[in-house]
């Protein structure tokens, strides 16, 4: 199985979860799992066309998914996905 650590601000919508596993062999089915299983995170993290929204970045260890392959990125068992909102200010 692959982990997504879910960042603080989006825990609400996974049942206060700080990690939830799902199984695939991409990154885009494996954040399908995950809205399936947890569908309020669904609109906070895609767009309605299924794209990861701007605001949004997921790395798989240390390296963004928009600088290797987006969510066709292969992911394998033992994976670490972790998604990072971004956070505007003023």
């Amino acid at each position: 199985m692959t982990t997504i650590r879910i960042p603080t601000p989006l825990r609400a919508y996974t049942g206060g979860q700080i990690e939830v596993s799902v199984a695939g062999p991409t990154v885009a089915e494996a954040i399908t799992e995950l809205t399936t299983r947890h569908p309020s995170i669904k609109p906070h993290i895609l767009q309605e066309d299924g794209e990861l929204r701007p605001f949004v970045n997921l790395f798989k260890g240390e390296e963004n998914i928009k600088d290797l392959q987006g969510l066709k990125t292969a992911i394998a068992e033992g994976d670490k996905l972790l998604l990072i909102p971004s956070i505007a200010g003023g």
